[in-house]
């Protein structure tokens, strides 16, 4: 039981270092950029959830880096979710070149949050129905 999404993106000069590795700091920005887009693939605006008062905040975060990724690459991230989340959402990652050969393994929590509060809020009841439904077919 799971959902998984696949994003694709190139990688670009300007996060490499001088030996056109990729820095380690863009994974979180990789992983993020697949969120959102797991994220839209359930029809689910994250900025509407801004808007309607529901933050995302980072609660943990591991990488194991196996591979490097290089200048112009084309990485294919595989977003996993395997379980309903609560207040919290947890996602695992891998990560991919264009050979399909795995760079990176990683996991990510977050918690859903009340923006004006600051406090810890379920996750919303109609994200959940679109989860069920997903899982399902």
């Amino acid at each position: 039981m799971s959902i998984i999404t696949k994003t694709t993106l190139k990688v670009r000069y300007s996060e490499t270092d001088q030996m056109g590795v990729v820095h380690h700091g863009n994974y979180a920005q990789y992983l993020e950029l697949a969120r959102i887009d797991w994220l839209s693939k359930l029809d689910v605006s994250y900025k509407t959830m801004e808007k309607n008062g529901i933050m995302l905040p980072v609660f943990k975060l591991d990488f194991k880096f196996k591979k490097s990724a290089f200048f112009d690459d084309e990485l294919t991230i595989k977003t996993i979710l395997r379980k309903i989340p609560t207040a919290r959402i947890y996602f695992e990652h891998e990560i991919y070149n264009q050979k399909e050969e795995l760079l990176t393994i990683a996991s990510i929590t977050l918690v859903f949050v009340n923006s004006k509060t600051k406090k810890p809020i379920s996750c919303p009841s109609d994200l959940i129905k679109k989860i069920e439904k997903r899982l399902i077919t």
